[in-house]
Order: structure tokens, then C-alpha cells, then sequence
């Protein structure tokens, strides 16, 4: 009873849509669906400017033009959009299909691109090889301050092999520490960001004492009157840094079950700098406390 029911009902609403007792629309319904879908279109062209894209891409004058428009044909806006789908590797083949875009620049940075992934791959391996290929490409000249600006501006060069190069290439190394720029901002701030673009070594050492002795020095250039304000200098500095890489290996370890007390940190940190004051010390343990690790 209850299934005969629905049944009812829901032929009725099929017939209130249009539709017969097959469930197939009914031919005069049909065509004034298909009367509004052609109304609907030619509202969306004139909203469109006028372009009827549907036309351009089935026009074709000969048979040698079948297949997919060339881009020219289409407005700027909508060919820039149809390329930015595309990968470098994409690109490239487009340029074997539309050669006068070949020519053109519009496809000049999609080859860049894959170059520059070939690149990064290759400096992931090699690093040398890598800055070698670059270098070959004409993406880098080979200067230190250029290879400088080209790390510090990439995101996708791997940071162990990255920090073998460095170690190798101080003078990669020093260049690309003048490139930050630590003005008016928090020593374990600042520090944050040093190591985001050069990692710290797993283990303590020559190198990381290299690092931290650079940051130091570059910070108080970037902040003079901070440094004669708090009686700063780059060695003081230099103390601060390394109590604070200590501390944050404190805090966040879960291997370290007693952790370092603010008091605690002000004493040890006083003892080995004994100009810097003990609220500037205490706001450097809140900032480790409370943000976390300055080399993670």
C-alpha cells in the first residue's frame, strides 16, 4: 500500500516537470528546455563581451586546421588561462604545436621553469653539478653575491646538500648572510629566521660556530642603536645566541626531563655576559618558552 502510494505521488511530480509516464520528457517540454538552453547561451556570449568561444574553436577554414585552436585566434585573457594549466614540460611541447608562441616570450618562462627544476634536481645530487648546470643555462653568473641571491630566493634546493655547499663555499656563505636584514627584530626572532634559509648542523662545531659568529656580527649592523642602547656587542651577542640554541634544545627535547627554569637560564646566561639585563635575559627565555626552538 505504502509502495503504491509513492508510486502515485511521485507521477504526479514527473508529470508536474514535464515528464511522461516513461520518465522520458515530453516533446513539447523538451523544446522549451532546449529553447532556453540556446537563450541562456547567447545571454552568457554578449555577457562575455561578445566572444562566442564555442564558435572559434569549431570554426576551421580547411581541413589542415582541424584540431584544437591556435591561441592567437583567442583573446589574451583566455590564452594565458588555457597556459597557466600547463607544467614547464607541457609548455614545451605547446611550442611544437603553436611555433609562432614558440617564438614569442609567453612560453620564455616555462622553459626557464624546467630548467630550473632540471637545476634543483641536479644540486639535490650534486650541488656543485647543480650551480655548474646554472651556470650553463645562463640563470647564474658565476660571482658568489649572484649564487647568493639565487639561494636565498629558492625554496626547492635540498637544505642538507645545501648546507654541505655552504660549508665548502664561505664565500657563498657570507655573502648570503649580508642578504638579511635583522633590523628591529627579536634576537631569537631574528634567529628563526637565519636558520630558515641556513640550516643549522645537526651537531655541534666548526661550522656552527662559523654561523652563529656571522649572525652576530650582521645583527648588530642591522641594529646599531639597539646594540649601544642595551651595551651589546657582537661577542655578547654571540653568548646569547648559543644560550639560546642550548635552551631551546631544553625545552623542546623530550629526552630532558628537568627542564632549565627562567631563573635558572638569567643566572648562567648573566655569568657568561654580565652587561645584559636581567629582564632582557627573562624575555628571551618567554620567547623560547612560548614560540619554541630557533633552529628547528
Amino acid at each position: 500500500m505504502g509502495q503504491g502510494l509513492w508510486r502515485v505521488a511521485r507521477n504526479q511530480q514527473l508529470q508536474h516537470q514535464g515528464y511522461t509516464g516513461q520518465g522520458y520528457l515530453s516533446r513539447e517540454h523538451g523544446r522549451r528546455i532546449a529553447a532556453n538552453n540556446v537563450s541562456n547561451a547567447n545571454h552568457r556570449k554578449h555577457a562575455q563581451g561578445g566572444i562566442d568561444i564555442y564558435h572559434l574553436l569549431k570554426t576551421r577554414k580547411s581541413k589542415e586546421q582541424e584540431g584544437f585552436i591556435n591561441l592567437e585566434m583567442l583573446p589574451p585573457e583566455l590564452s594565458f588561462t588555457i597556459l597557466s594549466y600547463l607544467n614547464a614540460t607541457d609548455l614545451c611541447l605547446a611550442s611544437c604545436v603553436w611555433q609562432d608562441l614558440a617564438n614569442d616570450e609567453l612560453l620564455w618562462q616555462g622553459k626557464l621553469y624546467m630548467q630550473l627544476d632540471e637545476g634543483s634536481l641536479t644540486f639535490n645530487a650534486n650541488p656543485e653539478e647543480g650551480v655548474n648546470y646554472f651556470m650553463s643555462k645562463g640563470i647564474l653568473d658565476d660571482s658568489p653575491k649572484e649564487i647568493a641571491k639565487f639561494i636565498f630566493c629558492t625554496r626547492t634546493l635540498n637544505w642538507k646538500k645545501l648546507r654541505i655547499y655552504l660549508d665548502e663555499r664561505r664565500d657563498v656563505l657570507d655573502d648570503l648572510v649580508t642578504l638579511h636584514n635583522f633590523r628591529n627584530q627579536f634576537l631569537p626572532n631574528a634567529l628563526r629566521e637565519f636558520f630558515k634559509h641556513i640550516h643549522a648542523p645537526e651537531e655541534r662545531g666548526e661550522y656552527l660556530e662559523t654561523l652563529i659568529t656571522k649572525f652576530s656580527h650582521r645583527f648588530c649592523a642591522c641594529n646599531p642603536d639597539l646594540m649601544r642602547e642595551l651595551g651589546l656587542s657582537p661577542d655578547a651577542v654571540y653568548v646569547l645566541c648559543y644560550s639560546l640554541i642550548l635552551l631551546s634544545i631544553d625545552l623542546t627535547s623530550p629526552h630532558v626531563k628537568n627542564k632549565m627554569s627562567k631563573r635558572e637560564f638569567i643566572r648562567n646566561t648573566r655569568r657568561a655576559a654580565q652587561n645584559i639585563s636581567e629582564d632582557f635575559v627573562g624575555h628571551l627565555y618567554d620567547n623560547i618558552y612560548l614560540i619554541g626552538h630557533v633552529a628547528a
